[in-house]
């Protein structure tokens, strides 16, 4: 795999100078009993331009379900796209949304453009994985799913790397940058149990965990090897 930093629920291309996050789901906490002390927008924001810090990226690249409802856009979730692109613009990035399922509403929030897939300036090709993009790449970019791995008892938002995955591309799919969703656990999950297309054969992909504090990434085992470890 050509040079990628993984961290927690965000990954960066050096090579495109590109951070690529994907399922915000803004306005899910509208509809969740939970009760999220930093607030919902603020908590993205604020790790959104963490990472912008971090890494000073020339576009930051929403890779789907930027929104939860697929029935309205309030002023509200306006506001929150609007915090999200000027996080960007602060840090002399560009935005750019790629619609995921849950984007039905999208365009009417943003007015921007709204893509369907996105490629990066190295080749990448984002998107969101619902569906099978229409273009070719040696390497996309992937939610949907919201993977997560279970360690020792603790689930872990997770980045799955399957090499060759897909028609001959390597696969990179995303957890969800929303801390609000509780992901899939992917530990005993095979192909037919994922809901992106791009996942065909899940054995080889491997979950990749950022141990933020020992400030690693760790690699695990493929899915096919790890479920005979449990």
């Amino acid at each position: 795999m050509t040079r990628v930093s993984v961290r927690e629920r965000a990954v960066f291309f050096p090579d495109a100078d590109a951070l690529v996050l994907s399922d915000l789901h803004v306005g899910r906490a509208d509809a969740s009993a939970v009760d999220f002390p930093l607030g919902e927008g603020t908590d993205l924001a604020e790790r959104l331009r963490a990472y912008c810090a971090e890494f000073a990226p020339g576009e930051v690249v929403f890779a789907g379900d930027v929104l939860h409802r697929f029935d309205r856009v309030t002023e509200r979730h306006v506001a929150a796209l609007e915090t999200l692109a000027e996080t960007c613009g602060d840090a002399g990035a560009d935005p750019v949304f790629v619609a995921g399922n849950h984007d039905t509403m999208l365009a009417e929030g943003w007015s921007g453009d709204v893509h369907d897939e996105y490629r990066l300036a190295d080749g990448t090709l984002v998107c969101h994985g619902h569906r099978e993009p229409d273009g070719d790449a040696d390497r996309y970019v992937v939610g949907h799913d919201h993977p997560t791995l279970a360690v020792e008892g603790r689930r872990r938002p997770c980045v799955l790397y399957g090499p060759d995955a897909y028609r001959g591309g390597d696969v990179l799919m995303l957890p969800a940058f929303t801390r609000l969703a509780a992901g899939v656990e992917v530990n005993g999950m095979r192909g037919a149990d994922f809901d992106s297309p791009l996942v065909r054969d899940a054995d080889d992909f491997r979950p990749l965990v950022r141990d933020a504090e020992a400030g690693e990434t760790l690699t695990f085992p493929p899915l096919g090897k790890l479920r005979r470890l449990l």
